[in-house]
């Protein structure tokens, strides 16, 4: 293969990775550290890329070239940051959360597809209970963090700007049309993490207790409406819909906390590892097998946004009902 064709292939991949208002010339400009003029006579052929140039634009819009010289290599590339509890700001992963949920947003057909073994990232930040509560959980349980190795839970601590920053991500990803499958594991993991801190006495009082069991029952009724309507919207905003909103459940498939997002036609896979670390691929065999796998497991699934009344009510039922046998035991 010249390497005409492949320059052309690279400059077209990139190209579908970028949304529709960003300067493509600029972009490589940029990453190249080149004049426009430069960027524009790689951009038509005229110039051939350098070894360093394509390993900077590889890296940069994270491309395989195993996929476009059809090197038949079995390996996936993937990209992501391994968090490090003595280095872990949990501000900054907020804030990498909210930049890529913004880029989703920059496409113009956008869908992203969330398998939820747990309760969703994003709607934590419907009620900061939740989010307080998962993040102690968090940074005592998954990252060890040594200023909490004593510490009790305790709302008060969380603080404003984590919120804020949860609820500027929950606010990028209700303007995506999401699908989200669930099964009863989503919600018993995080009823399993109260029930043990309860179990523990690391909460600082009853009262703390119950506030983050009565935040889940409202997150509850409120995914319940959005299922029902079939569209996202804020907490008291139901008169102000946002994108759609499709929700499955499966009863029988242990789901992975995974997403898939379809971005004008083009696939990026996300895989949750270890609670809190993302990895992501744009690995076309990948994600078109992850597409496939998705459909699948639709088919096995029951839709209970808009339609399936019955089903949707046992399912809420059932999530409710698992609240409150927890509050019940605590008040004995």
């Amino acid at each position: 293969m010249s390497i005409d064709p492949i320059q052309t292939q690279i400059f077209q991949t990139i190209k579908s990775k970028l949304p529709s208002n960003i300067s493509m010339v600029d972009e490589i400009a940029s990453v190249l550290d080149v004049s426009t003029d430069s960027a524009y006579r790689r951009l038509r052929g005229e110039k051939a890329l350098s070894l360093e140039e394509t390993h900077k634009l590889c890296n940069r819009f994270q491309l395989s070239l195993d996929n476009m010289l059809n090197l038949q290599t079995n390996a996936f590339l993937f990209t992501g940051n391994f968090v490090k509890s003595e280095s872990f700001r949990f501000e900054e992963w907020l804030q990498t959360t909210v930049q890529q949920l913004k880029y989703m947003n920059d496409f113009d057909e956008r869908q992203l597809i969330y398998l939820a073994k747990d309760l969703p990232v994003f709607h934590h930040f419907h009620f900061r209970e939740i989010a307080a509560f998962k993040y102690y959980f968090w940074m005592k349980n998954i990252l060890h963090h040594p200023s909490f190795a004593s510490k009790k839970f305790c709302l008060s601590d969380y603080p404003d700007e984590y919120f804020e920053l949860g609820k500027k991500a929950l606010g990028y990803y209700n303007q995506l049309h999401t699908i989200e499958v669930w099964n009863i594991e989503s919600i018993n993991s995080t009823i399993r993490q109260i029930e043990y801190y309860h179990d523990s006495n690391l909460f600082s009082n009853e009262e703390e207790i119950f506030a983050v069991y009565e935040a889940l029952e409202k997150l509850v009724d409120h995914l319940e409406v959005q299922a029902t309507e079939g569209y996202k919207f804020n907490v008291g905003e139901l008169d102000k819909p946002l994108a759609p909103y499709q929700m499955y459940f499966n009863e029988i498939i242990i789901l992975e906390n995974s997403l898939l997002a379809i971005l004008n036609g083009k696939k990026t896979a996300f895989l949750i590892h270890n609670v809190i670390n993302i990895m992501m691929t744009r690995d076309v065999s990948f994600c078109d097998n992850m597409y496939g796998y998705i459909q699948n497991l639709l088919k096995k699934s029951t839709i209970i946004s808009t339609v399936s009344e019955r089903e949707r009510t046992r399912f809420f039922k059932y999530l409710r009902q698992k609240i409150q046998r927890r509050k019940q035991i605590i008040k004995v």
